[in-house]
């Protein structure tokens, strides 16, 4: 939403002695121009053929849909949203104070990034395509992205990432757009971060570092903290910095020589200390994981005596897989136009035309370069796409590049050893999706179905093709179940397919289809 411009004459109409009033009109003047996560003005602009892609601090990033609609019927109430939006940090309330009575008054800072990347192979659209993602995962994080550059190289400079030419036009960049982090998209070596910092003079993070920091915003379960927590210890345990002398616990100069009275120090350096500690954490993280499991492990076990089949949605983040789960079950999850709004697994159960109950998974979104500390520390919630029956897996029609999203999600699947189960390809927002686009997607899965979650469009197809896919009882039998045995046949309805049902003085009489390994238990009720 873009803030209102405030003129010079609106901070003079304002009571000198009102101290509120005069610091939110300083703040909203310097607050104009700016866009904070949507706004007409967050339409990105199209792909330069050069190696500079430029954002102004007022445009978005296009990975995020500026025409972001929810309904309230399907979606619920989404108090959750309400929440994270009252934190998220708003541009132009800054900590540089202009008169010493706003001190009382001043908020936290929105960072103002540049992003940098690098590529070897494939065109400039495609780099920068990576680049726009990065730019949303930027702004999703809480900032404001204000220029980036690209380089193509054959591999990155083993020392600082980009060659010394492009770092130092990177230090001219940083300068004159007033930026204080730089964001490169790959995954930094420790060594090329710090000699990088050394050239531009702010702080330097990769991808994986932005990604933990939307992981650990969005976290909301205990399971879900422990995890990203997890996968925060393992990144951070081999960029671990010494800080000059206040970092050394062993005696130094002559005395550490080993020279006699005076040489021995306390033991430890504070660093190694610091991975002790971190090496500890992380065990307690993992057994503390571990003590999840049965009681997944156990919900899971129920479906599967009562051998109910399992859909799990997967696909890119920000595809709108909660927005599907929304529009079929209408469960009222979290729906956000931001990447990784959700990363608990949540299941709804629905039903097939024919009256086969079934559950529905929503997932964690993937992206690629996805850290693989995420991958193993979420590989427990993953779990529900590895143990499903069928797989949803859903693909942004809207989006710029939908074959790498592809490739991305099947790449994590494999990772998973799901290539096995059956695959629907769903194109969600295919209202978005013109007809060329729309031709271009059919090329790349031809058996892929058009829905939209929004206005409704394929949801039918979607769910015929789900009940085709679902395992079905194929073994008929005929049985006669005694009245104070209806269980038998609530579970039948559940379970199977009942055909005819007849009510004699024995019992009840029933012919229906069940899974086969379900003939055991209805042995003694069967009829010649």
């Amino acid at each position: 939403m873009t803030q209102p411009d405030t003129s010079n004459s609106d901070l003079d109409t304002v009571d000198e002695r009102d101290v509120v009033g005069r610091v939110l009109a300083t703040d909203a003047r310097r607050a104009s121009g700016y866009t904070v996560f949507g706004g007409e003005s967050s339409k990105s602009s199209k792909s330069s053929k050069s190696s500079k892609s430029s954002k102004s601090a007022g445009s978005g990033a296009q990975a995020l849909q500026t025409d972001a609609h929810d309904d309230g019927d399907r979606d619920g109430d989404q108090f959750d949203r309400e929440d994270r939006q009252a934190l998220r940090r708003v541009g132009g309330l800054s900590t540089e104070l202009e008169d010493v009575t706003e001190v009382e008054y001043r908020q936290l800072r929105l960072e103002n990034v540049v992003l940098i990347g690098i590529y070897s192979q494939g065109t400039v659209s495609d780099a920068e395509n990576s680049l726009r993602e990065l730019s949303a995962l930027a702004e999703t994080a809480g900032a404001v992205v204000l220029d980036g550059l690209l380089q193509r190289r054959p591999h990155p400079d083993p020392s600082t990432y980009f060659g010394k030419g492009k770092a130092q036009e990177l230090k001219g960049v940083v300068a004159a757009t007033g930026a204080d982090t730089v964001i490169a998209d790959t995954e930094l070596a420790p060594s090329q971060r710090r000699a990088l910092e050394d050239i531009v003079g702010v702080k330097v993070i990769d991808r994986t570092a932005v990604i933990l920091d939307i992981f650990s915003q969005h976290a909301t379960s205990r399971e879900g903290k422990a995890q990203v927590e997890l996968a925060q210890l393992e990144y951070l345990l081999p960029r671990l910095r010494g800080w000059g002398e206040s970092m050394s616990r062993q005696a130094g100069g002559q005395v550490g020589a080993g020279n006699g009275m005076g040489s021995r120090g306390p033991g430890e350096t504070k660093i190694e200390l610091d991975r002790r500690r971190i090496h500890t954490r992380m065990s307690r993280l993992r057994k503390q994981i571990k003590g999840f499991a049965p009681a997944r492990e156990a919900k899971r076990a129920n479906r599967d005596r009562f051998a109910v089949p399992s859909v799990a949605i997967a696909g890119y983040t920000n595809a709108g897989k909660s927005s599907l789960l929304n529009r079929i079950t209408k469960a009222g999850v979290l729906v956000e136009n931001s990447l990784f709004a959700t990363l608990d697994a949540t299941v709804r159960r629905s039903t097939t035309a024919d009256g086969r109950l079934f559950t529905l998974s929503d997932t964690v979104g993937f992206v690629r370069n996805l850290p693989h500390q995420l991958v193993e520390a979420f590989r427990s919630t993953l779990e529900e796409v590895s143990k499903a029956d069928v797989i949803v897996h859903v693909v942004d029609a809207s989006h710029p590049d939908p074959a790498a999203q592809l490739t991305t999600v099947r790449s994590v699947i494999g990772e998973l050893d799901a290539r096995h189960i059956p695959e629907i390809v769903v194109f969600n927002k295919s209202d978005l999706a013109d007809d060329d686009q729309q031709l271009l997607l059919r090329g790349l899965e031809p058996r892929g179905i058009f829905v939209s979650a929004r206005t409704g469009d394929g949801i039918d197809e979607l769910l015929e093709r789900i009940a085709e896919l679902l395992p079905s009882p194929e073994v008929e039998v005929s049985l006669l179940v005694p009245y104070d045995h209806g269980e038998v046949i609530s579970r039948l309805h559940v379970q199977g397919r009942v055909i005819s049902t007849d009510y004699v003085e024995e019992g009840t009489r029933v012919t229906a289809l069940v899974h086969p390994h379900r003939l055991d238990e209805l042995r003694q009720y069967m009829t010649a």
